[in-house]
């Protein structure tokens, strides 16, 4: 055995290892990247869901983004105002007001209400069975029902009703939008949490097409559209779209639907109480959409209690002040409301 080529050998090597060492020394010294501390901060205080909500590749990702300048400091739904203000005083800006989101089922085609076209067996997901002529589901623009969404959910924020709807609980829901993403048909929505009133339908179609496979489908009568107070609505592709700026969140059109396509988001509503100021000027009378008022010209009014949705447009069209809003969402006297 010749030691000295074996020596000789393993020096070499080692000397070569050594070299190669230093030389990986000096390039992740020269070529290193230099981390802005703010972005370490940043990262720091950010929930760690890694959901994307805010449009980037995660946490790290939107810290990034954010210490770089190219992304909104109030971009996190998950950790909502707080994390913003956080996020702010790391960057020294003004992070901007925070409007909280939720994600809405926009569809209430339940299986009792909207029959199958055909049996379905397969792969247990949205996603497959829409891609097999549109879904099982009559209603081809409804909710598939498979819960991919409840699956998706990074917060167990959603779970499956026994209609085969999904069921979200608020509590849980950070706005995140990954049901959103995930679902096939679009029927889920992010709406702001102060929001009350939604459309709960997504067909395009109308009239007995809709009755057909849904007998809760918006039939595209455009009676909300001709009654809302707030000109909110408009028909667009057979279904009224919402403007969220506009609406008022009176409810007017949850009563007027002959369909009842309409969710309601409040807890309760209040009723309207006519006040001894009331002078008979009938003005209440002519404005209430439900004709829920009632009184001789000249004499206090009064209002049917079993009639009247607290919309409020009686109060806007009293020239005495003499309409109160009483009930589940406090009191409140005619312009003195938040």
């Amino acid at each position: 055995m010749d030691w000295t080529l074996i020596l000789t050998s393993v020096a070499g090597l080692g000397g070569l290892g050594l070299i190669i060492g230093i030389v990986l020394a000096i390039a992740s010294v020269k070529l290193a990247v230099k981390v802005d501390e703010r972005e370490a901060a940043v990262r720091a205080v950010l929930p760690g869901a890694n959901c994307g909500a805010c449009g980037f590749p995660g946490c790290d990702g939107y810290a990034a983004a954010v210490a770089s300048g190219s992304a909104a400091l109030n971009k996190c739904s998950v950790g909502g105002a707080n994390v913003a203000r956080s996020i702010g005083d790391i960057m020294g800006q003004e992070a901007g007001a925070v409007e909280p989101v939720v994600a809405v089922l926009v569809c209430r085609g339940g299986k009792d209400v909207a029959p199958a076209r055909f049996q379905y067996k397969g792969a247990s997901d949205c996603r497959h069975a829409a891609l097999l002529l549109g879904g099982p589901k009559a209603c081809v623009y409804g909710c598939v029902g498979l819960g991919h969404c409840a699956k998706v959910c990074p917060f167990g924020a959603i779970t499956m009703g026994r209609n085969g709807l999904p069921v979200i609980d608020e509590r849980k829901c950070t706005g995140c939008g990954n049901c959103i993403r995930g679902c096939p048909k679009g029927t889920l929505l992010l709406v702001p949490r102060s929001k009350l009133v939604i459309l709960a339908c997504v067909s395009h179609d109308k009239g007995r097409a809709v009755k057909d496979v849904c007998r809760v489908g918006c039939t595209a009568c455009n009676l909300c559209v001709k009654v809302c107070p707030a000109q909110a609505l408009a028909m667009v592709g057979n279904l009224p779209v919402m403007d969220f700026t506009k609406c008022i969140d009176c409810g007017i059109c949850i009563h007027k639907c002959p369909t009842k396509s309409f969710i309601d988001r409040a807890p309760g509503r209040p009723k309207a109480v006519i006040n001894p100021r009331c002078t008979g000027c009938q003005a209440c009378v002519k404005a209430c959409p439900f004709k829920a008022i009632e009184g001789e010209p000249n004499k206090q009014h009064k209002v049917l209690a079993d009639k009247c949705i607290g919309c409020g447009e009686c109060r806007k069209v009293c020239p005495a002040d003499a309409i109160d809003m009483v009930g589940a969402l406090g009191h409140a006297r005619k312009g003195t409301e938040g």
